[in-house]
């Protein structure tokens, strides 16, 4: 397995394509948005930290679609409980990818975890999965943003991305944390 890689602002990210629940098969290089796309990596069906978080991301889709934002949320998931996901979280319109490669993962800066049985949610953890991570990648693929997480807790909250990315594009702010060496 590959070793975790920080990724560095106004830097092109790593490639990535998922298949979707429902759907075609999904390709960071095929997206055109008008200012960035939102990655939202979540740990999976067996996390009801990621069930809540969803399910205010799919509150406001039509809120970054506004912006020129485009939106998917990612698990190493099976299809099968990917598509569980959902439909038991009431994510119609959320683009959800699956089959996250636990490599690809780690080329993206996630931590990766251990499955440890059953979860509050009287799910089966799988036997490894990645931890959370939150991008937002201009056209061009380069990182404007980017959060990565060890736990489920304390995600960042999508009302204030919303507006950071309103202050972002009125004043062509740009990526910070650009100096690698």
């Amino acid at each position: 397995m590959s070793t975790i890689t920080p990724l560095i602002p106004r830097q092109p990210v790593p490639d990535l394509a998922v298949q979707t629940v429902g759907g075609p098969l999904w390709r960071l290089a095929d997206q055109k948005p008008e200012h960035f796309t939102l990655i939202t990596f979540y740990r999976g069906l067996h996390c009801p930290v990621c069930a809540r978080y969803l399910a205010d991301l799919e509150s406001k889709l039509d809120d970054f679609a506004q912006r020129g934002v485009s939106v998917i949320a990612i698990s190493s998931d099976t299809e099968e409980r990917a598509v569980q996901a959902k439909e038991r979280w009431a994510l119609p319109r959320l683009t959800i990818g699956w089959g996250l490669d636990l490599d690809a993962a780690r080329r993206w800066g996630l931590y990766l975890s251990a499955g440890h049985g059953k979860t509050t949610a009287g799910i089966e953890e799988p036997a490894l999965f990645s931890e959370p991570g939150l991008f937002l990648v201009r056209p061009d693929g380069t990182l404007y943003f980017a959060t990565v997480q060890t736990m489920p807790f304390a995600r960042p909250s999508f009302g204030e991305i919303l507006q950071s990315i309103d202050f972002v594009i009125a004043r062509n702010y740009p990526a910070r944390g650009e100096i690698a060496e």
